[in-house]
């Protein structure tokens, strides 16, 4: 679309609107956008597009998640996103990280997270098909354990690797209780402005 074109849009919308609703409508219009830049900025949205596991302690109930993960043998070799987000597609894996952290805002949002989060099915799923990737030798030359479907899984019919390993890479009880004082890397300061939060008071 040419800037001459483009103009001209711009002005047969602005035309069609009764002369009385134009300037409310920019003003909703500049408040809706402003709110929406906030909100991106505030959930630090963009933290999410990098691999640091700290982006994930965003969230206060991920602490106890972030903790146990490094003190583990998986910090060395592994990142949260290793691990929780599939790894055969770029594309399907930032598809499914928006889509699971739309899933917890929501339950968060909602005030529904549970004290000991545990991974909703088609993470279970993906969570699985990483432990075989990064594990092949182990679990197509020893054990087999790449045999066990997502439904067997599911349906109790056979075992997640997490069944048996407990402990790897996340403690057994894992939750906001399990590590109350947990020292992770919190977002350095709030990114509430001191006006707004002189206003919430």
């Amino acid at each position: 679309m040419s800037e001459r074109s483009s103009c001209g849009f711009f002005r047969r919308i602005i035309n069609a609107v009764p002369s009385k609703l134009v300037v409310p409508l920019f003003v909703l219009g500049g408040v809706a956008l402003g709110l929406g830049v906030y909100t991106i900025h505030v959930s630090r949205v963009l933290s999410y597009l990098s691999n640091d596991p700290s982006a994930c302690v965003n969230c206060h109930i991920m602490a106890p998640f972030y903790q146990s993960w490094s003190k583990s043998s998986h910090a060395n070799w592994a990142t949260c996103n290793d691990c929780h987000v599939p790894q055969h597609n770029k594309l399907a894996g930032l598809l499914f990280e928006a889509q699971d952290g739309l899933h917890h805002a929501a339950v968060f949002l909602a005030n529904k997270e549970p004290p000991a989060p545990r991974p909703r099915p088609a993470a279970v799923k993906v969570i699985q098909s990483n432990c075989i990737r990064c594990h092949t030798q182990l679990n197509t030359e020893f054990v087999r354990t790449s045999r066990a479907t997502h439904e067997d899984i599911l349906n109790g019919r056979d075992k997640a690797c997490w069944d048996c390993h407990r402990h790897v890479p996340h403690t057994k009880n894992s939750g906001l209780a399990s590590a109350p004082h947990a020292n992770v890397p919190y977002p350095p300061a709030s990114p509430i402005p001191g006006w707004l939060k002189n206003i919430i008071r």
